[in-house]
């Protein structure tokens, strides 16, 4: 099966989809696919991976730069095919993910921000060394009703390092 099949396959289910931005649609067809495949194979610098088991994708993460101010900032977003959930494949792909923005992209800082509603989200997360900053009330509008999102975030062990003005070092 080539990835596009694979991936269409397994992203048409409203259990993926309920978690994610309505970017993501539902159903999910193979012209989706394809499309997205054409979009992403690309871009440099690779920022979004297939997730593959057994030559297979059954799942995709990526990260997505931020620009001006925030430009070592990149957000984190992935999705993984339900019979491979809960077998620690997200976690490991966040964990490799991280690294590689950390030292190959010079990024500074990775933040997700999943819907309360998804625990294994924030499970993902916190077991690949994400904090928890908080919970941003109201913040989108999903399947017919508001949310509420966690943010969550990695700071790169070099970006600890470096000075910070204190309070009292900002202008009265």
């Amino acid at each position: 099966m080539d990835d596009a099949a694979s991936i269409a396959q397994y992203a048409n289910n409203k259990k993926i989809w309920i978690n994610l931005r309505d970017a993501f649609p539902h159903p999910y067809t193979l012209a989706d696919a394809d499309a997205f495949l054409r979009k992403v194979m690309g871009m440099e610098p690779r920022t979004y991976f297939a997730i593959a088991s057994d030559d297979e994708a059954i799942g995709s993460i990526a990260l997505m730069p931020v620009d001006d101010v925030h430009r070592f900032t990149a957000e984190l977003g992935y999705w993984l095919a339900e019979p491979f959930w809960g077998n620690g494949i997200m976690t490991d792909a966040v964990r490799a993910l991280s690294d590689y923005a950390f030292n190959e992209l010079g990024i500074q800082r990775i933040f997700a921000e999943p819907y309360t509603t998804n625990a294994a989200s924030a499970r993902v997360l916190e077991k690949s060394g994400f904090s928890l900053e908080g919970v941003i009330r109201a913040a989108v509008f999903k399947d017919g009703r508001m949310l509420d999102q966690y943010l969550y975030a990695k700071l790169n062990k070099n970006a600890l390092q470096q000075d910070r003005p204190t309070p009292s070092a900002f202008p009265e």
